[in-house]
């Protein structure tokens, strides 16, 4: 999220408001879900940010252009280190591939192109499809009926507990990527799979053997 951090300074906020701006953006996106509403992730981010910046300290900038600025950020983030060797090895071991973001496919399809990576992914949806945001159970299933997979035999992979949670109570199985969080909340079902990162995983898979069917649905960038 380095590039959004930078985008964030350079229209004079500061860098640790990502974090809040970030949790509300998904806040305000399940809450509409909550309430059988639906928008787009970029509308809710925009309108984040559009609230936030005028409330700095000082701050006298052009919120809307400043938003726009910022979210072009998201067609300039990169996967994580460990994410090629990861979704090589589950690719290579026969796994089909398939992302789901609350985002947009097309930032998906050219964030893994930059890496690569593109051709190792089946189909990229995202939830202008259900017109729900994940954790809703509408979200999974819809991926899982776009593949033909029954849910038992597909794994959501995320290093959000929240993602993990909702993917298991739609009857999915659950991959938690710790990425050096301490500790996976109590309230929530516990991962069918942990591992350090997506290297790890595969490399735990692949000693465990591929779930029936052999359906991933890949970590999105975007939640």
């Amino acid at each position: 999220m380095s590039s959004l951090r930078t985008r964030l300074e350079e229209v004079g906020a500061p860098p640790h408001l990502l974090p809040v701006w970030f949790a509300g953006v998904l806040r305000d996106g399940f809450a509409l879900t909550a309430a059988g509403a639906f928008a787009e992730f970029s509308a809710v981010a925009r309108d984040g940010l559009r609230a936030l910046l005028p409330g700095i300290e000082g701050w006298t900038g052009d919120a809307e252009a400043a938003a726009r600025h910022v979210l072009d950020g998201f067609a300039e983030l990169e996967v994580h280190p460990d994410v090629p060797d990861g979704v090589r090895a589950l690719h290579q071991a026969g796994f089909r591939l398939v992302t789901m973001t609350n985002g947009r496919s097309s930032l998906t399809e050219r964030l893994l192109a930059r890496a690569g990576l593109l051709h190792c992914f089946e189909v990229l949806l995202d939830v202008s499809g259900p017109q729900c945001w994940k954790p809703a159970p509408a979200a999974y299933r819809y991926a899982v009926e776009r593949t033909g997979v029954r849910p038992d035999r597909a794994v959501l992979v995320a290093v959000h507990p929240w993602d993990i949670d909702g993917a298991q109570r739609a009857g999915l199985g659950g991959a938690w990527l710790r990425r050096g969080a301490a500790a996976y909340p109590d309230v929530m079902l516990a991962p069918t799979y942990t591992a350090p990162d997506l290297r790890g995983l595969a490399e735990a898979l692949g000693r465990a053997g591929r779930p029936a069917g052999g359906a991933e649905a890949g970590p999105a960038q975007q939640g």
